[in-house]
């Protein structure tokens, strides 16, 4: 597995497109995961909306300094994405 993120894309309200290195890319909303001080104004949608993909860490940040770890995004797209079938 790939945890470097190549690209992400705001879809609705806190829900975000992801792109990994390795091509596996999905839909995940991050709305449970904006817990504690740095993650406050990221409960506006407007302010969550404003992320990026850092260059060096490979992983969405925000202009308030606040991030998630790429892993972590990874594995929460792994449980999005639910069971294999076949």
């Amino acid at each position: 597995m790939d945890h470097r993120l190549v690209s992400a894309r705001h879809v609705r309200g806190h829900v975000v497109r992801l792109c990994f290195a390795d091509g596996a890319q999905g839909d995940v909303d991050l709305s449970d995961d904006l817990d504690g001080p740095i993650f406050e104004s990221l409960r506006d949608v407007g302010t969550f909306a404003q992320f990026r993909v850092d260059p060096v860490f490979r992983t969405l940040v925000w202009p308030n300094g606040a991030d998630l770890a790429p892993e972590y995004l990874r594995e929460k797209l792994v449980r999005a994405a639910g069971p294999l079938v076949g």
